[in-house]
């Protein structure tokens, strides 16, 4: 899909960067530079998706929007999705009136959630626009609409959601506590003694390790920056080098993280536990990226090396920072091990979508415990962190109710009904093909609610044609995935760019570009012999 999240719904979001009150911070500079690129989208990721020291310390809190999915529209732009809405609208209250139970006007809610958020709306508005929809053809009563909407809380989509909230609060407490420091610091005290290949290599492994632990790919990214960039200054490596290591090594990390919210949403659609997730899906695409990535930056250093510009000034990157927090030591062994025995104990059970619910709560506590936090400061850290995410909860609730309202419009069962013998007897691996690339280009919006949509419409087709669990992991981690490495600029693209300090969107793309032809040979070559 050509979404633009920043996150995978994550610590980090969209934002205004052009807001009247937005303070004209370092944030606020890079914002600028990625809409001078002319992405306006992934413009207003970079801004929040950096982090100053005190943001990172947990020692300051900007006055910020809450709302991650917030952009900012021209004025035409803002015109023309206005006025599909009302069109939208008025096409529902005509169909209502023409329709009853089963119809193909079902389809309405979701092309109208699809256009609009493809010309940049506000996905959380875009989805309500979709449910008023449905609910105006299914001629749905105030009554039934009240019983949807709080069916829709304790909906499966809705506890994704949830989790990814829990993430963003345990994410709060790891920067406190310096957890995420050691974290980084420590990996790179082993590779830094190996010579400048083993620091890239190291660089991309902090990176993948941070991402997996707390989700998200900028969050993660804006704690890791501060500690690596002086590293790679030192070292003479080029700001789209430096970019291209942050990038590919998160990247990584964001496929491997075992309760970021698509990849807890692609185990629970295709019904595989971690470690057939890793095996099938997720593993493949880690270790391509970490083998390519070396030859890739050495590519991309030697590219960019004659250009005075593209190197780090002192002012850019300051002292290397080697402080670390009092207890984090302590912190981080017990978050370590109580998060090794949490992905071993629900690869064993095959644990479902609850499991992180209670999983990520024990995280904190036991980090920030260890940190000697008080549970105060700990509520008051968790706390914080799921707030800055909170317009994500209320996504997946509203996405819970748009598929409960187009189940009961049923249009799915209508083109099964016309359509159903020439799907049966289509190829596992075409049809397999054919939805990964429609994730790839579709909807756009947070990664964990385009994997959902898809297999609310496709999977009981999948199943019928014969597609195996570890062929729709595949699909489903492609789809949901493979747009953050191109073939467009994206929000997570420009937000690693602007926390490496580098204004290059086409080398950024070009790192892209050699990661994505290759995964997609790959899991070509996978689904192949998987659906023969």
């Amino acid at each position: 899909m050509a979404n633009t999240p920043p996150t995978e719904s994550g610590a980090s979001g969209p934002d205004d960067p052009q807001h009247p009150t937005h303070h004209r911070s370092a944030r606020g500079r890079e914002a600028q530079a990625a809409a001078d690129q002319g992405d306006l989208t992934t413009a207003t990721a970079t801004r929040k998706a950096g982090g100053t020291a005190a943001d990172i310390s947990g020692q300051a809190q900007d006055a910020e929007s809450h709302n991650t999915y917030e952009v900012t529209l021209s004025k035409g732009r803002r015109i023309t999705v206005w006025t599909l809405s009302a069109l939208g609208v008025i096409a529902s209250v005509v169909a209502a009136f023409f329709t009853n139970g089963p119809t193909l006007w079902g389809l309405l809610p979701i092309v109208l959630y699809a256009v609009l958020a493809i010309l940049g709306m506000d996905i959380v508005v875009a989805t309500v626009i979709a449910i008023v929809s449905g609910f105006i053809i299914g001629k749905i009563d105030l009554i039934d609409v009240g019983k949807i909407m709080g069916d829709s809380l304790s909906d499966q989509i809705t506890m994704i959601g949830l989790i990814i909230m829990l993430g963003s609060g345990v994410g709060e407490i790891l920067k406190i506590t310096g957890v995420a420091q050691r974290i980084v610091t420590g990996v790179m005290r082993v590779f830094g003694k190996w010579g400048r290949q083993a620091v890239v290599m190291g660089v991309m492994i902090s990176c993948l390790i941070l991402v997996a632990a707390l989700g998200t790919l900028a969050g993660a990214i804006a704690i890791a920056a501060p500690i690596l960039l002086p590293i790679t200054a030192r070292l003479k490596y080029t700001k789209s080098a430096t970019a291209a290591m942050l990038f590919i090594g998160g990247c990584a990390g964001l496929a491997l993280a075992p309760f970021a919210g698509s990849n807890v949403a692609i185990m629970e659609a295709a019904g595989v536990n971690y470690g057939q997730y890793l095996l099938y899906g997720a593993g493949p695409l880690a270790i391509l990226s970490l083998a390519l990535g070396l030859p890739v930056v050495a590519w991309m250093q030697k590219r960019t090396g004659g250009d005075v510009e593209d190197y780090y000034t002192a002012d850019e990157v300051g002292a290397e920072d080697t402080a670390h927090v009092p207890g984090s030591g302590r912190a981080t062994a017990v978050f370590l091990v109580i998060l090794l025995a949490s992905v071993v104990f629900a690869t064993m059970t095959s644990a479902g979508t609850q499991f992180p619910l209670i999983a990520l709560p024990v995280l904190g506590v036991a980090t920030g415990l260890a940190a000697r936090m008080s549970i105060s400061a700990i509520v008051t850290a968790v706390y914080r962190g799921c707030a800055a995410v909170v317009s994500i909860f209320i996504l997946f609730w509203l996405l819970a109710a748009l598929f409960k309202v187009i189940d009961e419009l049923a249009p799915f069962q209508v083109i099964l009904d016309i359509f159903g013998p020439q799907l049966q007897s289509a190829s596992p691996f075409v049809f397999s093909i054919i939805i990964a690339l429609l994730g790839w280009v579709g909807v756009p919006g947070a990664t964990a609610a385009q994997v959902v949509l898809l297999d609310k419409v496709f999977g009981d087709v999948g199943t019928a044609l014969g597609v195996t669990a570890s062929s729709w992991t595949i699909v489903l981690l492609f789809a949901s995935k493979a747009d953050t490495y191109g073939p467009f600029p994206n929000g997570n693209m420009v937000g690693v760019m602007g926390l490496a300090r580098s204004t290059n969107l086409k080398n950024m793309m070009l790192t892209g570009w050699m990661l994505l032809v290759p995964a997609c040979i790959m899991y070509g070559i996978i689904l192949f012999f998987e659906t023969r």
